[in-house]
């Protein structure tokens, strides 16, 4: 099984397609990982982008709206032309805590019948403010829906939970495990969804248990005999990267964080587990 690693465009917000693409194949990257409605060219654009620049393609979107029904046109609208793209795979950030457990299964409901009629993965991601906010309702759909996919970033559930480990979550970390094909690889701890810098040594066991389960992951996937696992290493920008107080300057930088953990993964994920 081949690991993927991609390039979030997250600390490059700003920054052209072309000039980021370029960098993120310069610095070893497979692939990226970008927010599709953020761009301004076409699907045609875009994946001939990629491709001449030898790099593979997360698209991600999000669900949006004021109802469900908002919520799932958005999802459609969004996955299309993100499919549109040419992506290995499509992350997104899907439903609301403000809706009802109905509402969102529902829209998780839409969304697998998409996937299945198009055939490109649609992973829902473990987010604050999302369907998938917290460990013992994303229990409940994956347990309701078994197709659903899921992007592992656990980071938001160590805060949500104020839980570095999940230790009284086993049994939703075990399913997110079973149920993820993609990973944001970004390390969180009980006050916060982002530590300030892996390399430093105080954060090394929090590194190290986040690792556990995304080479967990990987070992799911690749006994499966998945052909390939997309990892994106997520640590982002002001203001998820903490300042310097009264200098308001990041304490790291996180383009330089995000190759780190590429090459910490790939010594650490490159043995099955």
């Amino acid at each position: 099984m081949n690991l993927l690693f991609a390039k979030a465009k997250w600390e490059a917000w700003d920054q052209p397609l072309l000039p980021f693409l370029s960098r993120a194949a310069s610095d070893g990257f497979d692939a990226t990982e970008i927010f599709i409605p953020s761009l301004d060219e076409s699907p045609d654009q875009i994946a001939r982008a990629h491709a001449d620049a030898g790099l593979k393609l997360v698209a991600q979107i999000a669900s949006e709206g004021d109802t469900p029904a908002e919520h799932e046109r958005s999802l459609e609208e969004r996955y299309l032309r993100a499919v549109a793209c040419s992506p290995l795979v499509v992350d997104c950030h899907t439903g609301s805590d403000a809706f009802t457990f109905d509402e969102n299964l529902s829209l998780f409901s839409r969304a697998c019948d998409l996937e299945r009629v198009h055939g490109v993965p649609l992973c829902h991601e473990l987010h604050r403010g999302r369907a998938f906010y917290n460990a013992p309702d994303t229990l409940r759909y994956l347990q309701a829906l078994p197709a659903l996919r899921v992007t592992a970033d656990l980071s938001h559930w160590q805060v949500v939970h104020e839980d570095g480990r999940l230790s009284r979550h086993s049994a939703a970390v075990d399913a997110v495990i079973a149920h993820a094909h993609h990973v944001h690889a970004r390390v969180g701890f009980g006050e916060g969804p982002q530590i300030p810098d892996p390399r430093a040594p105080e954060w090394a066991e929090q590194v190290a248990v986040n690792t556990t389960w995304w080479r967990r992951i990987v070992a799911a996937r690749r006994a499966e005999g998945s052909a390939f696992m997309t990892i994106t290493p997520e640590f982002g920008p002001v203001p998820y990267m903490p300042t310097v107080p009264y200098e308001d300057r990041p304490v790291a930088d996180a383009w330089e964080i995000n190759c780190w953990m590429r090459e910490h993964l790939s010594r650490e994920l490159a043995v099955p587990a």
